[in-house]
């Protein structure tokens, strides 16, 4: 699948799906208006998830758990929130019942450590997430060690996402640092967005770019982008994503727990699921795209007991 020959990389898609990863710095504790998208189930209690909806991957496995969770019996309500600080803050504090797609362990220490007490985490559903630095496959590089001297390729730029995104402190204050790229790059901030329209024009024009990315992520399969080594180690260990839950979740919920703690997801499974998600099927037909995920995948999620 080439998004890019198939139009399926519109403008409304890169701003609707665009992602970033959490803020180095609490930005502010309010939830954003409470989404519309609550699923009744089976006349059962009720499951709040809360994700930031840009950020795909949380979406993605939203819809993927409001799907399972209803077929058991429960109804599940969505809430949007604005920003990772106030979505660890929600969590701990019990005003959302799971984080479907958290990355605690070194993109969001932080929030961990300020609330980590008051969460649980159910499993690492995803083990093989990173933060990475990519250029277009034709440019004529393969390491970051090999950006220094070569900043006239990039026009002295690496073109990053949000100021306060997680991926960004990274790269500023661990990865341009220890490859000694402080006096020949700036690090150009704005949006998710911006940084997918400049990647989009600099690989149509077969231009060269390096730009801050992650996995897993969309664009890694829509642009033709590949990896720098990191042979310093500057982006920070490969890490995994979890399914957090506040304090008690699984003596409230013992059956959804227990169903949760069982998802694991390989590269290929994953990547598929978020690409049905955010590329084959248009804004709100995120439950269209789960079923047709469960339809292709019917063995790789735990068995429920339908309520």
């Amino acid at each position: 699948m080439d998004p890019l020959k198939d139009n399926r990389l519109r403008t409304s898609a890169l701003t609707r799906r665009s992602a970033l990863l959490g803020g180095a710095g609490l930005v502010g504790l309010g939830l954003a208006a409470c989404s519309d998208n609550a699923s009744t189930g089976g006349g059962g209690e009720t499951i709040t998830l809360g994700y930031v909806s840009s950020w795909t991957d949380g979406l993605s496995t939203a819809y993927l758990l409001d799907n399972r969770l209803q077929a058991m019996g429960y109804n599940v309500e969505h809430q949007d929130i604005s920003e990772p600080g106030a979505l660890y803050a929600a969590l701990a504090k019990g005003d959302i019942d799971v984080y479907p797609s958290a990355w605690p362990e070194v993109t969001h220490a932080e929030y961990m450590k300020e609330y980590g007490d008051d969460i649980d985490d159910l499993v690492t559903y995803y083990g093989n997430a990173k933060l990475t630095i990519a250029v277009p496959e034709y440019t004529d590089i393969t390491s970051i060690d090999e950006l220094k001297g070569n900043a006239d390729m990039f026009g002295g730029q690496i073109i990053g996402i949000e100021p306060g995104a997680g991926l960004t402190g990274v790269t500023k204050d661990s990865m341009m640092p220890t490859y000694d790229l402080e006096d020949e790059y700036e690090l150009v901030t704005s949006s998710t967005t911006a940084m997918l329209s400049e990647l989009k024009k600099a690989t149509d024009s077969e231009k060269d770019i390096v730009v801050t990315l992650w996995r897993p992520f969309w664009a890694n399969s829509a642009f033709p982008v590949r990896d720098l080594e990191d042979p310093e180690g500057g982006m920070g260990e490969t890490e995994g994503l979890h399914f957090l839950a506040r304090k008690g979740f699984a003596d409230d919920f013992a059956d959804a727990a227990e169903f949760i703690s069982g998802i694991e997801l390989d590269d290929e499974q994953y990547n598929s699921l978020e690409d049905l998600v955010v590329n084959e099927y248009d804004d709100g037909k995120e439950p269209e795209a789960i079923d047709k995920w469960l339809e292709e995948n019917p063995d790789v999620l735990p068995e429920v007991e339908e309520g």
